[in-house]
């Protein structure tokens, strides 16, 4: 009987860590994201957040993999104000917008940290390009795009591009009016593309 109760606050304390790891790399970044600063944040000590993560790599990866499957989440999700008559700027706002919240804003930190740090590099590099292959295969859905025509995976890959790119500039600029513009114009582009579904492209 005593075992789960201990049991349940293990994974409570693990569950912290990861979140804590999460706002942490959103707000300061990978090099501000220690184990003692992470243990701080959610509230533990440093011997507890080691005894889960036996090192800011083991940290760092598993709250990685939680970041990639957040953002898919996110884009799986329909927002309340979706835009019907639009569909196509709809999917397009949803890709901009994951990048945007905590687990965004924790992914962008990490991709550009992977940019200049090698030991990063080697953390994210693969989970990202698993990410990649399920966000375009999720994308190519919500577009009901035939994804055995090479334009629709090149136009596919570059959509993602452009939305990672907005959600960066949001990052630093908070311009909303802009943002909507520069999504509505690529909506008017893709639209146009042969390969997407009945009601949506070509």
């Amino acid at each position: 009987m005593g075992r789960e109760p201990q049991q349940d606050r293990s994974r409570a304390t693990r569950e912290s860590l990861l979140d804590a790891t999460i706002e942490s790399l959103a707000e300061v970044g990978w090099h501000g994201t220690t184990v003692v600063a992470v243990a701080a944040r959610a509230g533990v000590s440093r011997g507890a957040a080691q005894h889960h993560f036996g090192s800011r790599d083991d940290l760092v990866r598993e709250a990685v993999e939680r970041v990639a499957v957040g953002l898919g989440d996110r884009l799986r999700t329909r927002p309340v104000d979706a835009d019907d008559d639009n569909p196509v700027l709809d999917v397009l706002t949803r890709l901009a917008g994951v990048w945007t919240d905590v687990i965004g804003r924790a992914a962008l930190n990490l991709w550009v940290a992977a940019a200049s740090d090698p030991a990063i590099r080697s953390l994210v590099v693969p989970i990202e390009r698993r990410f990649s292959r399920e966000m375009e295969e999720l994308t190519i859905e919500l577009l009901h795009a035939d994804p055995s025509r090479t334009e629709v995976q090149s136009s596919v890959r570059l959509t993602l591009d452009v939305a990672r790119g907005i959600g960066l500039g949001a990052a630093v600029r908070q311009d909303l009016q802009q943002r909507k513009a520069d999504l509505a114009q690529w909506a008017a582009i893709l639209s146009a593309m042969p390969g997407l579904g009945p009601g949506i492209g070509l």
